[in-house]
């Protein structure tokens, strides 16, 4: 049996070329291998990406230096925008040793999101290319501990992007938790001591993140392989949603022409729910459903075959996350913990219980959230879903034959519902 843990500690040699240069016609764009000498594990090597996805796959990251590139009249991002792929060795702060590719593809993904955000702190934690959490806050630490509260169990491992600096007080929020990787703007005085007492953890300046939003009008060329060796090439999506004065009424007409419209409008805190979670679908897989309360996230489902699947996983999810949190908060644990603990004799019999069925009584933090689908409800289901916890809105793009029999649903539940009139896939 090969030494798994020795495969995650090599660097691997690639024989990628350090240029690559794609004509599109007569237009051209060429991209640079990035490389950085790090110490990694003792020793100063001079290398691109750890490896891949997996140990064991070669990888390079490449950023684009040169050519500007115009189809059927959409220009795409120019050279001298890097972000992620033009990071250099005085931007990664502490990295103990090479990234791989999801340690920075996770970073992409979030700001692939964050770039819709408004200038209020945010923070968003990273797992697998999308988010466990994601909040807004009043400081980088309140956005930090709302989000890492929104999934304690998968934020272990995870990354934690910031829209803003990174405080002392984020920083020590952070300290507590295992993180694989933290990216901000910049870190004030203090803050990056405290982080570098976890020597393993990779810390990453990205002095461009402070101007997120100015990516939010930029398309790239998104390449997709095929098995076969093969390309599908497509432009980057482009979220339409920037503010709530975007949001489309939810009315559409019935088989014999009757128009049917939402009976109750969102409230402005529902909008605000609403707009959200519309920007944190940017960086979640599809099929997706996702919930938010307070500008917070509560449950996340992404990447499933179905959407009334997809919403009672994320509802689900929520009543478990509520129930590691309310254990947290109260044991300092989570609740298969409180579990084991109850078990060992260290805590009294029956504490997992009554934190689950606070977690019940509560309906796992949904009351008064607003639901959010990355695509149409094709049958009424997942609204009855929705609605049977507390759900108080949703957003969701329309466009599905049976849009008038959803709003309905939603009517008969008290439901606000408003549409988008764009799907936000992403696979």
């Amino acid at each position: 049996m090969p030494d798994i843990k020795a495969m995650y500690r090599t660097v691997m040699d690639d024989h990628f070329p350090d240029d690559i240069t794609i004509s599109f016609g007569d237009q051209k764009l060429v991209y640079r291998k990035r490389t950085w000498e790090l110490d990694d594990d003792g020793d100063s090597i001079k290398k691109g990406l750890r490896y891949g996805e997996n140990p064991g796959q070669e990888a390079a990251l490449y950023e684009l230096v040169t050519g500007n590139l115009t189809l059927g009249g959409c220009t795409f991002i120019c050279p001298g925008n890097g972000l992620v792929s033009c990071l250099s060795e005085s931007d990664m702060l502490q990295f103990g040793k090479h990234p791989g590719k999801t340690n920075l593809t996770d970073i992409d993904s979030a700001l692939n999101a964050m770039r819709y955000f408004d200038a209020r702190p945010a923070a968003m934690i990273m797992k697998h290319n999308n988010p466990s959490g994601a909040s807004y806050g009043s400081t980088a630490a309140d956005a930090y501990e709302k989000a890492n509260a929104a999934d304690r169990l998968a934020a272990f491992g995870g990354a934690a992007i910031f829209n803003i600096v990174v405080d002392k007080d984020a920083a020590e929020l952070m300290s507590r938790n295992y993180l694989e990787v933290v990216a901000a703007p910049d870190y004030e005085g203090g803050a990056l001591e405290i982080l570098k007492k976890r020597k393993n953890l990779r810390i990453v300046k990205i002095g461009r993140l402070d101007r997120i939003r100015d990516y939010a009008p930029m398309r790239f060329v998104d390449f997709k392989s095929l098995v076969d060796g093969g390309l599908v090439v497509q432009q980057s999506p482009l979220n339409r949603i920037l503010s709530a004065a975007d949001f489309l009424p939810a009315e559409a007409k019935t088989e014999d022409g009757c128009v049917v419209r939402i009976a109750r409008e969102p409230t402005e805190g529902e909008k605000a729910d609403m707009l959200f979670g519309w920007q944190v679908e940017q960086a979640v897989a599809s099929n997706s459903v996702l919930f938010v309360k307070d500008e917070t996230t509560v449950a996340i489902g992404a990447g499933e075959q179905d959407r009334v699947g997809v919403a009672e996983i994320a509802i689900f999810k929520a009543y478990k996350k509520k129930a590691d949190d309310l254990a947290f908060r109260r044991y300092g644990c989570l609740c298969f913990e409180v579990d084991l603990k109850e078990r060992a004799g260290e805590l009294p019999a029956g504490s997992a219980r009554e934190i689950r069925e606070r977690a019940e009584t509560l309906r796992g933090g949904l009351v008064g959230s607003s639901a959010v689908s990355d695509a149409f409800f094709p049958k009424r289901d997942g609204i009855d879903a929705i609605a049977g916890h507390g759900t108080a809105a949703i957003i969701q793009p329309g466009g599905s034959i049976a849009d008038a029999g959803i709003i309905e649903a939603a009517n008969e539940h008290g439901m606000a519902m408003t549409f988008t009139g764009q799907r936000a896939f992403k696979h």
